[in-house]
């Protein structure tokens, strides 16, 4: 599948389709202007559920070889022996077929997917890489024909792609640069095994597998390479493997700036796609930019991935200069040609620390210690907190003055 990010598919959604008309003298060009997205998914929605109903799968169940869980899927022809694929709608055994809802373009869309097994290993996120084997078509309906030979309407697909042996080199998939309905339903799936054989190749087992169908909004709305334009999408595919990926190269991977840990983020500030956004549960500083592609997720000045702390074994030893906090000075020498800065002090103000707990200690400022104040305690020492610049507080102390009783 040809991968870039979804917004670029937007940028080419803004031109118009254009087609050209030969004249005697002249090309005349008509421009047809884009269609409303309410308007096209209600007929996608139409045609997916036709074929839905009016086509049948078949499934290979082959555990250990390259075809299992390939699928067929044929116009039936024999209803009482070939079940619909509607008919697994919310199936309590596999195959399922199952929905997800997706608000894209103010529409709501309703998408629908086949899962034909669920995988046994690792769920990605909607913004990590997969290495998927796959076959991708695309759905037209045909009009029906008044002159001979007379053609009934009907729905057919066109095969675009198909990888039946995806290389991680060449075959993995960006989610968050995919076309919508792939980042929407593969955290629904999970991958399997993968033992590496003999002869080099890599035997796959209980994988998750499974089709989607992608109303053309969610897909390549206005055509892409060999697929025209406001065509649904049908992929039947395998999830082999997950690569968890850092989109802001903070050094924190996506599946950690989760913060509600839905297995979904988002960035909600293209008014386009979103025109009434919600409010972001994975954005910490509320600036608008989510934190899997913020480099300053607690928007406090220093990037976030200055704010990791670095590994335990690697705190007030002589293992040199290091981009995680806390800060150290390894040389113990102070740069004259910068007399305005100690090299050899310790900047550890700049890290956020850990929340610990609230405690009542002394009051300075009472000679007779009767007079207590509530502090904030933080943690500046524990090594490995990953996630610290998620913090939601980030004051150094808040002080209540309270008096104790005696």
């Amino acid at each position: 599948m040809n991968k870039f990010k979804y917004f670029f598919i937007l940028l080419i959604a803004s031109t118009a389709l254009v087609s050209c008309n030969k004249n005697d003298d002249n090309d005349d060009i008509t421009v047809e202007p884009l269609r409303d997205y309410g308007t096209q998914y209600k007929t996608d929605n139409d045609n997916i559920e036709d074929y839905l109903k009016t086509y049948s799968i078949t499934v290979i169940n082959s555990p250990g070889n390259q075809e299992d869980q390939d699928v067929t899927i044929t116009k039936i022809t024999d209803p009482a022996n070939q079940p619909s694929i509607m008919s697994y709608l919310n199936s309590p055994t596999f195959p399922k077929l199952l929905t997800r809802n997706v608000n894209l373009y103010g529409v709501d869309y309703k998408m629908y997917y086949l899962v034909l097994r669920e995988g046994t290993g690792t769920s990605p996120m909607n913004t990590d890489g997969v290495l998927a084997a796959y076959k991708g078509e695309y759905l037209t309906r045909v009009e029906a024909t008044t002159t001979e030979p007379v053609v009934p309407a009907h729905l057919t697909t066109t095969l675009f792609e198909e990888i039946k042996f995806p290389q991680a080199d060449k075959n993995l998939v960006d989610l968050y640069r995919a076309v919508v309905g792939w980042a929407e339903i593969f955290p629904q799936f999970k991958t399997g095994t993968s033992t590496a054989q003999t002869d080099g190749t890599i035997k796959h087992e209980n994988f998750g597998a499974g089709v989607m169908f992608i109303p053309s909004g969610l897909g390549y709305y206005t055509g892409y390479n060999s697929i025209p334009a406001y065509r649904p999408l049908i992929f039947s595919f395998k999830l082999y493997d997950v690569q968890r990926l850092d989109h802001d190269g903070d050094q924190i991977l996506d599946i950690n700036e989760d913060l509600n840990s839905d297995g979904y983020i988002y960035d909600y500030r293209s008014t386009t796609l979103y025109p009434n956004p919600p409010v972001n549960p994975d954005d910490t500083d509320k600036d608008g930019i989510p934190d899997f592609i913020d480099i300053d997720d607690d928007g406090d000045g220093y990037a976030t991935r200055l704010e990791i702390t670095k590994p335990a074994g690697e705190v007030g030893g002589n293992f040199g200069p290091s981009s995680y906090y806390p800060f150290e000075a390894f040389t113990v020498l102070d740069d004259p040609s910068t007399p305005y800065i100690n090299e050899a002090l310790n900047s550890e103000d700049k890290g956020i620390p850990a929340f610990l707990r609230t405690v009542l200690v002394p009051d300075p400022t009472d000679p007779t210690g009767v007079k207590k104040i509530t502090v904030n305690e933080y943690d500046y020492t524990t090594a490995g907190r990953l996630k610290i610049h998620l913090d939601k507080d980030h004051n150094t102390t808040k002080v209540t003055t309270v008096t104790a009783k005696r």
